[in-house]
């Protein structure tokens, strides 16, 4: 490297912090998160509002840098924002919910945080991510900070039971997978992904191993015991049906429909003529595979989803041999999945009658556009803690190379369109915080690998149920659990 490149590097560096500074949000003086977006060419909508989501990865940048006090701000004020008590009105949040994102609301002197849990947002979708997310930002903090006893503090074991109620609780579904609607996550608009999203699956997974951590006090059995019973089947279930290589793809290919009992060996009831058979074949390389986007009856959907793939590395949902199948096929498909612009939020994109049907005609997400094969820069962290993870570090270094060529000189936009992404999206927010935090987060972990327990785990075990803290439990009214 030369040493102008170098100096170039710093300089695109700091520019990124400054611009991640400027998007802090204040509450009663204090820094409470940041804004999905600081643009003043544009009006605001609702991207001045702090997202759960898209604060992850601000928040860990926040962590590895020593400026906890934001991180534990916004946990604990979003922790006031979940409803406690059950809601009659089908319209309210359910109890133990997380919003999808809030924002500071002056009245004359007075401030007050308001939250939206999806009654505002396009199509009036409930996210399901936000609590994921939040739990597994509150075991990064414990992990960096080492202050075990925020978590241990009552209202947060309290918080934290109650998502856990929701979670687990049993419902019309005979899966271990969560059962969520169409654009319930990151990807928030209609593409197709009703049922079990693996996005939705991989962040429940890593959320389950983040609370099965946290959730040590007494009076908490009865949940622990039912993370212990759920963990071992989602691992196995999603490992096992959601799995895709060659291997797999020829067994797929000569199931039998139409089976009964417990040893069908198409349980799902999968019919042949619903599957690229010849373009998967064309497509993935004899030493790679990845994880499907969902499973259910009568469907595979057998586009490659990069968030979900990525966390199903980083917390160890995927086998170590799938893992490295799946940086495989990264590495080998890089054109189709990084390009010009790390990465392609799915791929393929839905195209013709099929994205029409599939998307409603959603002039957003046209192909190519968006979630619909779209490159978000914010991806880049997760493909960067999976290289570090499986030892492809190499990997991160291109991508983030890639990625620092770019995004400074078009204003970290927040999306990219082209199959290559080398057009910037065409309704993209500028100076979007999470592509700015991804790209510093992604650097770091390249540079210090020491931070990657923030978002992995020790090697998967069942411990013992829990023991007492210092601290009296609040009391909730339990449910059954699956």
């Amino acid at each position: 490297m030369q040493l102008d490149d170098l100096v170039s590097s710093e300089s695109i560096e700091q520019e990124a912090w400054t611009a991640l500074e400027k998007s802090i949000l204040y509450y009663k003086g204090r820094p409470v998160g940041t804004v999905a977006a600081y643009d003043a060419t544009v009006e605001a909508l609702n991207y001045d509002q702090c997202f759960v989501r898209d604060f992850v990865s601000s928040a860990l940048i926040f962590l590895m840098k020593g400026r906890t006090d934001i991180v534990r701000n916004f946990l604990e004020e979003t922790l006031k924002l979940q409803p406690k008590e059950r809601q009659l009105d089908a319209y309210k949040p359910g109890r133990g919910l997380m919003p999808a994102s809030f924002k500071v609301v002056c009245d004359g002197e007075e401030e007050y945080l308001e939250a939206d849990f999806g009654e505002h947002a396009i199509a009036r979708v409930t996210p399901v991510d936000s609590c994921l997310w939040w739990v597994i930002l509150l075991r990064a903090y414990v992990v960096a900070t080492k202050d075990f006893s925020l978590a241990y503090q009552p209202q947060f074991q309290h918080g934290l039971r109650l998502i856990m109620e929701l979670c687990l609780a049993t419902r019309f579904d005979m899966y271990p997978t969560i059962l969520v609607p169409d654009g319930a996550c990151m990807i928030d608009r209609r593409m197709g992904i009703y049922g079990h999203p693996l996005e939705i699956q991989a962040l429940f997974f890593a959320a389950l191993r983040a609370a099965r951590e946290l959730l040590i006090c007494q009076g908490n059995e009865d949940i622990v015991t039912a993370i212990d019973n759920r963990l071992p089947l989602l691992r196995t279930h999603i490992r096992q049906y959601y799995w895709m290589d060659l291997h797999r793809l020829n067994k797929i290919y000569r199931f039998k429909s139409e089976e009964y009992g417990k040893a069908a060996a198409n349980p799902f009831n999968i019919y042949a003529d619903s599957l690229p058979y010849y373009e998967l074949d064309k497509w993935l390389p004899r030493k790679g595979g990845f994880l499907v986007g969902n499973v259910g009856p009568s469907q595979l959907d057998t586009r490659f989803f990069s968030l979900g793939n990525l966390v199903a590395v980083v917390s160890d949902l995927t086998s170590e041999e799938q893992s490295q199948a799946i940086m495989n096929l990264i590495d080998e498909r890089w054109e189709d999945l990084v390009g010009d612009m790390p990465m392609k939020i799915c791929f393929p994109a839905l195209e013709n009658e099929e994205y029409r049907i599939v998307t409603g005609c959603d002039p957003k997400n046209r192909p190519w556009s968006y979630h619909n094969g779209g490159s978000w820069p914010v991806l880049l962290w997760l493909l960067s803690a999976a290289a570090v993870k499986t030892n492809r570090i190499e990997l991160g270094h291109k991508a983030v190379e890639i990625a620092e060529a770019r995004l400074h000189l078009d204003e970290w936009p927040e999306y990219y369109d082209g199959k290559k992404g080398r057009l910037m999206g065409k309704q993209a927010r500028k100076y979007q915080t999470w592509t700015i935090a991804g790209f510093l987060l992604a650097k770091e972990l390249l540079q210090n690998p020491t931070f990657l327990p923030l978002v992995t785990f020790a090697p998967f075990t069942v411990e013992p149920a829990s023991r007492a803290c210092e601290f009296e439990l609040v009391q909730v009214d339990t449910v059954y659990l699956s």
